[in-house]
């Protein structure tokens, strides 16, 4: 008797420790299942929604553009370093290319400081008296990115950063209101909150994921699938020198009126009254 007693008192603890017997909402490992992907993608979406809500925020500019553009000064100090190693290594055609690569880079630093100063226009033009309207919202990476949050952060308004979950770890930019940063394992619930509360999108030179909202956005407006926006491209030369969306209107590709869903921008000011005067906030 006494040993069947033990036995089922083992049994009991066997139980106990069961990842059966775990309450759901902690089992990670039932959570991190394939079959659950759908719930995990829901709980991306409702978490990111209710904290928006409790913080208030009720519309955003959002701003994209690429990692890579930096401020001037860690420009400057990565083409050095870049020249050295040239030096060192003048047969290497990948180090004169680097060299290259690092001159456009720098060349380009310009637009980490006017990304700054647009998300300060911004912040200081909408948020007052405690209103959340036209929240700057970005990716929360460094590069553009951090530019535009930190001229939100350096105002003392309040400011999003939508991060992403990537194989080589992308840290949050240290300018993004802490409780508005977003951490996302899903790139289409970080798309979708992008655009559901954005009355504007302002884009800098980018990359591939630059590129990536960009279409996704257009597609979107093309097909009346989301509200009205301003979708304003920032820096007229480099976007035509990629871009050739005249070239999509000439080939039959895209209509005519397509193209007037696109803006352009030289200055902060100049991308800020495109979306007051397409806001009528004037």
């Amino acid at each position: 008797m006494m040993k069947q007693q033990d036995t089922a008192e083992a049994n009991r603890r066997a139980i106990r420790n069961s990842p059966s017997y775990r309450l759901a909402e902690y089992d990670i490992d039932f959570l991190q299942r394939d079959e659950i992907r759908p719930l995990r993608m829901q709980l991306e979406l409702l978490k990111t929604e209710t904290l928006l809500r409790d913080y208030r925020v009720t519309s955003t500019v959002v701003v994209f553009g690429s990692a890579r553009i930096v401020e001037q000064s860690v420009a400057e100090a990565r083409l050095r370093e870049a020249r050295q190693v040239f030096k060192k290594t003048p047969d290497s055609p990948q180090a004169q290319r680097d060299v290259a690569v690092a001159e456009r880079l720098l060349a380009k630093s310009r637009f980490y400081e006017e990304a700054r100063q647009f998300g300060r226009i911004v912040s200081t033009a909408c948020q007052v008296e405690g209103r959340c309207d036209l929240v700057i919202c970005t990716g929360g990476g460094p590069g553009i990115m951090e530019a535009a949050n930190r001229g939100a952060f350096e105002v003392g308004a309040k400011n999003i950063g939508l991060n992403i979950d990537l194989p080589h770890e992308q840290d949050p930019n240290p300018y993004i209101t802490p409780d508005l940063c977003f951490r996302f394992h899903y790139f289409a619930m970080r798309k979708f909150h992008f655009i559901l509360r954005a009355k504007a999108l302002v884009v800098f030179p980018g990359g591939f994921g630059t590129l990536d909202e960009l279409f996704d956005t257009l597609c979107l407006r093309q097909t009346l699938r989301m509200q009205a926006i301003p979708i304003i491209l920032y820096g007229r030369e480099y976007w035509e020198s990629i871009l050739k969306f005249d070239k999509m209107a000439d080939e039959g590709v895209i209509d005519d009126h397509d193209l007037d869903l696109i803006s352009y921008a030289e200055t902060p000011e100049q991308a800020w009254n495109i979306i007051a005067d397409f806001h009528r906030l004037k």
